[in-house]
């Protein structure tokens, strides 16, 4: 069975991930022994996803490991406010990973103004080779004032999908990954990549 590293250890993400991806065996991080938080510096989602899959490329090439990365980045854009908070998402209140503060910088910024908004992943694969394929995924919305459903999971709470009619935090795990950005990604990997 087809081996490849997940640049992260987020257990839903390689989950969903291996939900399409069947036949192929996900390692995350911690499976190949790699503990170091890696910096992400990327002015756009495609950069940010581009360091994280080239530094565990190399971590691999380092260690004599031959395996394909696969990585990605992805976050909220808003229309209004110029696709912010864009790669800034997880620490857009200026404090990493404070989803309530973030959410209400987020409804503060958006008072009077357009409430459209997307989520997007870029998504890397990174091949031994060395060559690199991207995909990329969006789902539509709104930006809402109330919070709806579970708050424990960034910006999903507010954020009233097209597709569903409800909002991501209303959602159940199965309804939201048949519609993310991530889901969406993948899919768009799959048509460009037979793995």
């Amino acid at each position: 069975m087809k081996k490849i590293v997940v640049a992260s250890n987020n257990k839903h993400k390689i989950e969903e991930i291996k939900n399409i991806f069947k036949d192929i065996e996900f390692l995350t991080l911690k499976d190949i022994g790699y503990f170091d938080e890696i910096v992400e510096e990327g002015e756009t989602f495609f950069d940010n996803a581009l360091i994280k899959a080239k530094t565990i490329h190399n971590y691999l090439c380092e260690k004599n490991l031959n395996y394909d990365v696969l990585a990605d980045d992805s976050g909220l854009c808003c229309k209004a406010l110029n696709l912010m908070p864009g790669v800034y998402s997880a620490r857009y209140s200026g404090e990493h990973g404070n989803d309530q503060a973030n959410r209400d910088k987020l409804i503060l910024n958006l008072q009077g103004k357009n409430r459209q908004a997307y989520f997007i992943c870029s998504l890397i694969l990174y091949k031994t080779d060395g060559s690199v394929i991207n995909a990329e995924g969006k789902t539509y919305g709104t930006i809402i004032d109330e919070e709806k459903g579970d708050t424990s999971f960034g910006y999903d709470c507010i954020f009233f999908s097209d597709d569903l009619g409800k909002t991501f935090g209303e959602a159940t795990f199965e309804e939201k990954n048949s519609v993310s950005h991530r889901y969406r990604a993948l899919m768009d990997l799959k048509e460009k990549e037979s793995l």
